[in-house]
């Protein structure tokens, strides 16, 4: 994971691509999904590539698929939640509201195959 050098941001970007699932709500418009892959992350926000350009000033919930395991045994997520604040193209800008670690129990998902 490479840090990404400091410039006006109150937090350390980090260079990390990991897959993501998002969904976009704008009030009176159906919310939109789609999934991407981050290009960077902070304690304060995100940018990942979409594939179309998003609202700014949206809602999002985002869903990135963390590459280790607690435990060593149960997959984790990382649950975002935040606003757009930049969209210029497909490079998307978001800054976190919430953030938490989610856990699927692997010996649950084994149960239900």
């Amino acid at each position: 994971m490479l840090k990404i050098a400091q410039n006006r941001r109150s937090s350390g970007r980090y260079d990390l691509r990991l897959p993501l699932h998002y969904r976009v709500s704008v009030k009176g418009a159906p919310p939109r999904t789609g999934s991407a892959t981050t290009s960077d992350i902070s304690a304060t926000g995100l940018s990942f590539r979409s594939r179309k350009p998003l609202p700014v000033g949206a809602h999002i919930e985002i869903l990135i698929e963390w590459p280790c395991k607690y435990r060593d045994i149960d997959p984790m997520s990382l649950l975002i939640t935040g606003f757009i604040v930049r969209s210029d193209g497909t490079r998307v800008g978001v800054h976190m509201t919430s953030r938490k670690f989610k856990i699927t129990l692997a010996q649950l998902e084994s149960a239900t195959a």
